[in-house]
């Protein structure tokens, strides 16, 4: 944050809504319900009179505009330059559909700047839309593999240095930090490797958005030399969830670069945004700002203290130190813990349903080896609460934490290239059988959620490992493959064979 934290006790924006919404008016337009909640009581009882009454159309005077003959800039205007000073961005826009639509922007602009970019392999798939969608190829960094955990990290900047001599003129060097995992990867390097490229440095810090804002959690990717950074405010640092920015750094290519995403997010953002959406990305910059120093050291005291019950009943392993000693990850988000159920006898995905059934605990996600909790910024967790449900989990295998015994997971290999992603994506397809896909060009982008990172893209060959794969996910609790064809992924969209 670079002003004074008293310019940031003001949300204009959520306070000129606020003003608006107790002023009686008559509305004659939309949204259809016109504020009138006693004619539309199942949408009142969602959140209560006052949701309708703060649900309003864009262009408002004095709210999304300046009041009518006043000078100066419109409370939206002001909101989303206190966000540009909180995040020490050159600018920063307000996002409606989650960091999605910032990522699916950011390729759409730096399409203007080349046919190409250089881009981490495991993306989240939104950027892979997002080359779809501006038809831009991409050449791909690949990313370190814990065989342990089966967890994907980041990109060293050899590794980009690499693939960037490889692919001169890209639009960009595009990198993922933190990871679902809480894994931080080294930016200020990378953008030292981007630069000396001469391209710019777009960060997806999805996972991040709430760095910078206390002393003990990592440095943020604007203060660490990125150029363009994708925010998903609402994962840790407050807003309603869809809520999201988008940053600007002050970097070389800031010029270049803003006139390009302004025409992609009119291009892409709805007329009829969220009025709360944005109002609680100016309440989340406030309390991050104001309140976020006590509160965050509350919310990493509590985490701490999770990890360290954990570690003390000496049943479960904590992966910190494996992930930090992977090359590409330079420190962790103290708000991310990670729990390596598997070496306490209890594979992942059943933590996560035992936790859910026995103490109504919902962990953010779960892997064969692992379940990931997230302390939001500010939030507070009953540390011994936690821990007391983990250590009750009755074992699956009670030989399962032996090492000897474990087998490592191997996240599979995606298979070799054949076809530019967007070509493969338009070309004549047909739907097969998944084990008449193996040896096919997919055109479809499948990916298991959680952490939707793509495992096939369109224009690659289909692998059986893949498959088998993807079909596990899909018959794991809470398992979810995006783009499948059905939910079982029993089969898959190959290029027609001419």
């Amino acid at each position: 944050m670079s002003a004074p934290a008293d310019r940031h006790d003001r949300a204009p924006y959520a306070a000129a809504l606020h003003l608006n919404a107790g002023q009686g008016w008559t509305r004659l337009g939309v949204p259809g319900h016109q504020d009138q909640p006693a004619n539309y009581p199942s949408l009142t009882a969602l959140a209560g009179p006052r949701l309708l009454a703060m649900d309003i159309p864009m262009f408002t005077e004095g709210v999304d505009l300046a009041p009518a003959g006043e000078p100066g800039p419109s409370p939206l205007q002001e909101a989303l330059d206190l966000a540009a000073d909180a995040w020490g961005a050159k600018r920063t826009w307000f996002l409606t559909n989650g960091a999605s639509q910032g990522n699916h922007a950011a390729c759409l602009a730096l399409r203007a700047l080349s046919g190409h970019a250089v881009v981490q392999r495991s993306v989240h798939t939104s950027v892979i839309d997002g080359a779809i969608l501006a038809g831009m190829r991409l050449e791909f960094v690949h990313p370190n593999v814990d065989v342990n955990l089966g967890i994907a990290h980041g990109v060293t900047p050899a590794a980009l240095d690499e693939v960037l001599t490889m692919y001169p003129g890209a639009a960009a060097a595009y990198v993922v930090t933190p990871s679902y995992f809480g894994a931080v990867g080294d930016v200020r390097a990378l953008a030292g490797v981007a630069h000396r490229h001469g391209v710019p440095l777009v960060v997806d810090e999805a996972w991040g958005s709430h760095f910078g804002f206390h002393p003990d959690l990592p440095a943020s990717a604007l203060a660490s030399g990125a150029d363009l950074v994708i925010s998903s405010t609402h994962k840790l640092a407050g807003s309603l969830s869809q809520s999201a920015m988008l940053h600007l750094g002050y970097g070389p290519f800031a010029d270049l670069l803003e006139a390009p995403i302004t025409r992609a997010l009119t291009a892409l953002q709805s007329t009829s945004p969220s009025a709360l959406l944005l109002s609680s990305l100016d309440v989340a910059r406030r309390d991050l700002c104001l309140l976020g120093h006590q509160r965050i050291r509350a919310s990493i005291d509590d985490a701490d203290l999770v990890r360290a019950l954990i570690a003390e009943g000496g049943r479960f392993t904590d992966p910190g130190p494996a992930m930090l000693a992977s090359p590409d990850v330079i420190a962790l988000d103290p708000l991310h813990i990670v729990v390596d159920t598997g070496s306490g006898g209890v594979p992942g995905f059943q933590a996560r349903r035992l936790l859910e059934a026995s103490s109504r605990i919902h962990v953010e996600m779960a892997t064969d080896s692992v379940i990931v909790a997230i302390v939001g910024a500010g939030s507070r967790v009953d540390a011994h609460y936690i821990v007391n449900a983990l250590h009750s989990m009755p074992a699956a295998d009670e030989n399962m934490h032996r090492a000897k015994d474990r087998q490592p997971i191997a996240l599979p290999q995606t298979g070799p290239r054949a076809r530019d992603v967007r070509d493969a994506y338009f070309a004549p397809a047909e739907k097969v059988p998944a084990t008449q896909a193996v040896g096919r060009i997919s055109v479809d982008t499948l990916a298991a959620y959680p952490p939707g990172v793509a495992n096939i893209l369109p224009g690659e060959v289909v692998t059986a490992q893949v498959v088998e794969f993807l079909q596990a996910t899909a018959q794991a609790p809470y398992g979810w493959v995006r783009g499948a064809v059905d939910p079982s992924v029993a089969h898959l969209r190959v290029l027609l064979e001419q």
